[in-house]
């Protein structure tokens, strides 16, 4: 599955994972949340990342995010490939 990652201090770039609950954890640091952007996409975080004193990564849709996040497509309750709407609007290349 493709997916749009950015760490802290790092610039967004596109990645291939497996569709897998270990993946995105990995992906995450440990522990996941999701924050819904819209319809088609979500951001998933790391649950504890303020807990766990991770660093500032970015703000997104007023939403202040620690250590590393991605940008992950959704289709009904499932997680997919990341919309190209987001890749483009993220500057990364396919």
């Amino acid at each position: 599955m493709k997916i749009v990652k950015k760490e802290p201090g790092k610039g967004f770039k596109l990645k291939e994972i497996p569709n897998t609950l270990e993946a995105m954890q990995a992906e995450a640091g440990d522990y996941i949340e999701t924050v819904r952007i819209d319809s088609t996409c979500c951001i998933v975080c790391n649950e504890e990342g303020r807990i766990k004193g991770m660093p500032h990564n970015t703000r997104l849709g007023g939403v202040d995010f620690v250590g590393p996040i991605f940008i992950v497509g959704t289709k009904d309750d499932e997680f997919c490939d990341v919309p190209d709407l987001i890749q483009f609007l993220t500057g990364v290349k396919a």
